[in-house]
């Protein structure tokens, strides 16, 4: 089977699976190849598909996305492949870090990678984010608290987190 080349912003990532799964939060679709998961992505087109043989990594991400909607998984351990920039690759190691039902800001992501005052450059690596909800740009909130962003639709963020939080016992958040 020959792979299916996926373009994304900056280079080719290679694909050989997608899948589709149902979630609280509408259909996401699941590429990888062999390796890794290479993306999870809403499907709010409806671009319903699904092409190659199942890989691994994408079966794992598929167990414990449901999981995590079950509310019984907390942290991902599927392996990810993610191409972007350098900048890019910071922001989002620096998300892997950001602890299930906690949340940090935009300006605290831009002084953890060193990078002072790049907010919005941390905003933009997250919205060119390929693999949701297992690499946490969710958690990511404006300085004010406020939800700000997120290529899924804010409601979904504001979802996740409530998801989150009440999976963690935390009071329900006031994020709107």
């Amino acid at each position: 089977m020959n792979p299916i080349k996926e373009k994304n912003c900056y280079s080719m990532v290679e694909t050989s699976c997608i899948r589709l799964i149902n979630t609280p939060v509408g259909t996401l679709r699941i590429k990888g190849n062999a390796e890794a998961v290479t993306a999870v992505e809403f499907d709010d087109k409806h671009e319903y598909y699904v092409e190659g043989e199942l890989t691994k990594p994408v079966e794992m991400c598929i167990h414990q996305l449901h999981e995590y909607f079950r509310g019984t998984l907390t942290a991902f351990s599927v392996p990810v492949q993610m191409e972007g920039t350098k900048f890019q690759q910071k922001v989002w190691d620096s998300l892997m870090d950001i602890p299930f039902a906690e949340q940090v800001s935009y300006g605290k992501i831009a002084e953890e990678i060193g990078t002072p005052n790049g907010q919005r450059a941390v905003g933009n690596a997250n919205n060119h984010n390929p693999i949701a909800i297992v690499v946490p740009c969710h958690r990511v909130i404006g300085a004010d608290g406020k939800l700000v962003g997120y290529a899924g639709g804010i409601w979904r963020k504001a979802w996740l987190l409530e998801h989150e939080a009440k999976i963690a016992g935390k009071e329900s958040l006031s994020l709107l």
